[in-house]
């Protein structure tokens, strides 16, 4: 692993207040979560069309209150493991 990466990522564990391999596990979740979601987009975009420019407002409106959400609860903080 490069050494910058190395360090980053030593330095995020500590930010979050949790061991290097608990924040690495956290993090490729979180990106397998991501490539699930997409598939399934991409799956339902091949079966049903498109989404409506409606639909994506819908949809950009429930992300921003999610994220605000999720923010102020603090739920987007990693937990030791």
């Amino acid at each position: 692993m490069p050494p910058d990466l190395d360090a980053e990522i030593a330095r995020a564990a500590v930010q979050a207040g949790v061991s290097y391999s608990a924040w690495l596990a956290e993090t490729a979740r979180r990106e397998f979560t991501v490539r699930a979601g997409l598939a399934g987009v991409s799956g339902f975009g091949q079966e049903h069309g498109g989404f409506t420019a409606g639909e994506l407002a819908e949809a950009e409106e429930w992300v921003a209150a999610t994220v605000a959400r999720a923010r102020r609860s603090g739920a987007g903080k990693l937990r030791s493991a």
